[in-house]
C-alpha cells in the first residue's frame, strides 16, 4: 500500500506538555505576583462571602505567613475541596454573567493559584453547620477535608509563599516593603467597606483596626491620620448613569505620592489613568508640582459598562465611553473643591 504523503506523521519532537504542577505554578505567578496579591484575593473572597469582620495577619512580609479569617457564610466539606480547583467558582456560570458582575471574584483562580505557590491550610464552617472542615494543600498535594472545630466562617493560612518558585522569591523586595504593600491592600479594602470591621496585624503588631460601624471619615482617620480626617470634603454627584461619591482631602493634606488616591468602580479598587487624571485635574492650580491629592472615591454605574476581565489581578478595567466617566469624576471633584 502506497504511503500517504499528504498526512505526515505527527511527532511532537522537542515539544511536550508541561507537567500539571509546573503549568499551575506558572499560571499562579500571573495572579499571585507578590504577597500583597494573595492578601487582596483572600480579602475579596471574604467580602464576597458576606463577612462583617475580617482579620488579616502577616509575618515576614507575607512570605512566612498570610492568614485571613472572616465570619462569612463559610463552606461545607465538598465546597471547601472544590474551591481550590482551578476555575471553580460560585460567582459565575456563563460568559453572559461577566456583564452583570456584583462580586469581586469570578474566575475561580485565586485559591488554586495561592495553593500552587504556598503551603495552605483552610478551615471553614458553613453557617448553621454542626462542624467545620479543614483541608491542607501544597504544590498539588491535597490532604482532607477532615472534620474539625471552628466558628462559622473561613480562615485561610498561606505559609512559605513561593517556596517552589525561588526565582520569584528572589525578586521580592524587603520584608518591610512587602508587608507595607500587604497592609495597603487591607487599608484600601477597609476604605471601600466602612461597614466591615477590619483588623490587620503585621509582625504581631496591630496596624489597622476599624469597627465596621463607623463612617468613611472614621476609616480615613484610621488609615491616613487625624489631620487628614479633619480636612475632608464630601463628594456626591452624578452625570447621567455614572455616580461619584466619597471624600477628597483639602489641598493642605496633599501627599508626595499617589498612594492616597483610592479610586473604586462599583466598589472594586482599580488602577485607571483616566480616572486618576480626572481627580488630579480638578486640583490643577491648587497643588504645587510633585504633590498629589488624598481621595477616596467610588464610581458607580451599570456593571455592563465595565470590563473587569482585562488583567489577571483584576486591578485594570476598561470603561465604555471613558469620556463620560472622566467628566463625571472631574465635575464631582470640582463641585466639592
Amino acid at each position: 500500500m502506497a504511503e500517504d504523503l499528504s498526512r505526515p506523521r505527527l511527532d511532537p519532537g522537542r515539544i511536550h506538555l508541561l507537567a500539571p504542577q509546573v503549568a499551575e505554578a506558572i499560571a499562579a505567578g500571573e495572579v499571585i505576583d507578590r504577597p500583597a496579591a494573595a492578601v487582596k484575593e483572600l480579602i475579596e473572597n471574604s467580602q464576597d462571602a458576606g463577612a462583617t469582620r475580617i482579620v488579616v495577619e502577616i509575618e515576614g512580609g507575607g512570605t512566612e505567613l498570610i492568614r485571613v479569617g472572616d465570619d462569612g457564610q463559610g463552606m461545607a466539606a465538598g465546597e471547601l475541596a472544590a474551591a481550590f480547583q482551578r476555575h471553580a467558582t460560585s460567582k459565575l456560570t456563563s460568559i453572559d454573567n461577566l456583564r452583570h458582575l456584583h462580586t469581586f471574584g469570578f474566575r475561580g483562580e485565586a485559591l488554586a493559584s495561592i495553593a500552587a505557590v504556598a503551603r495552605v491550610t483552610a478551615i471553614s464552617r458553613a453557617e448553621g453547620a454542626h462542624r467545620a472542615y479543614e483541608i491542607k494543600l501544597a504544590a498539588g498535594e491535597v490532604r482532607g477535608p477532615v472534620a474539625t472545630a471552628a466558628p462559622d466562617g473561613t480562615v485561610v493560612a498561606a505559609r512559605d509563599l513561593f517556596f517552589n518558585m525561588p526565582a520569584r522569591r528572589a525578586f521580592l523586595r524587603s520584608p518591610r516593603t512587602e508587608a507595607a504593600a500587604c497592609v495597603r491592600v487591607a487599608q484600601e479594602a477597609a476604605l471601600g467597606r466602612p461597614d466591615i470591621a477590619f483588623e490587620v496585624r503585621s509582625g504581631g503588631r496591630v496596624v489597622l483596626r476599624t469597627s465596621g460601624r463607623s463612617s468613611l471619615t472614621a476609616v480615613v482617620r484610621a488609615v491616613f491620620g487625624v489631620e487628614a480626617a479633619q480636612a475632608l470634603l464630601a463628594v456626591e454627584g452624578s452625570s447621567g448613569d455614572v455616580g461619584v461619591s466619597g471624600v477628597l482631602g483639602a489641598p493642605r493634606v496633599a501627599r508626595l505620592t499617589r498612594q492616597a488616591m483610592v479610586i473604586m468602580v462599583n466598589g472594586r479598587r482599580v488602577q485607571h489613568r483616566g480616572l486618576s487624571a480626572a481627580v488630579e485635574g480638578a486640583y490643577r492650580g491648587l497643588l504645587p508640582t510633585g504633590r498629589y491629592p488624598l481621595a477616596v472615591l467610588n464610581v458607580t454605574c451599570d456593571p455592563a459598562l465595565v470590563d473587569v476581565n482585562v488583567h489577571p489581578t483584576k486591578r485594570e478595567v476598561r470603561l465604555q465611553n471613558e469620556g463620560r466617566f472622566f467628566d463625571a469624576v472631574q465635575h464631582a471633584c470640582w463641585t466639592a473643591l
